[in-house]
This record gives structure tokens, sequence and C-alpha cells, in this order.
């Protein structure tokens, strides 16, 4: 049930997407000074949905990842 959430979020995302001919307003360009934290610390979960067996970073690289953070209550 998860799955089709999250590909119909997806879905409905890339529908909402404006077409090259309807021009958006242009968000102003600033150039943010954020720290460079180095590399994302590796994935290091206990439990893991819907996979069979834990993730790691180097298996995502160069893939478009949607972290979806939250917590057993």
């Amino acid at each position: 049930m998860k799955r089709l959430w999250i590909g119909l979020i997806f879905l409905l995302t890339a529908c909402a997407a404006a077409p090259d001919e309807i021009s958006a307003p242009a968000m102003p360009m600033t150039n943010a000074s954020l720290p460079d934290l180095g590399p994302a610390p590796e994935l290091t979960n206990e439990s893991w949905l819907n996979v069979d067996a834990p993730l790691r970073l180097a298996d995502l690289r160069g893939k478009v990842v949607a972290i979806d953070m939250w917590t057993f209550g």
C-alpha cells in the first residue's frame, strides 16, 4: 500500500510540472553559503521495510532517492 502512495505522489508531481511554453516566475538567485559537512554517514538502520537486504549508500550512488524518515511510536 505504501508503494502505491509513493507511486501516486510521484505521478502527480510529474504531471504537475509546468510545460516549457508556460514560464513560471523566476526565483531569485541566491548565493547561500552552507557549510560542507562532508560525505553522508552510512545508513545503519536495524530494520528495513520493503527490501530484501539492508541498503547501503554505495548501492544507491547515481540514483534518485526519496527518503521518508519516521519512527515507530
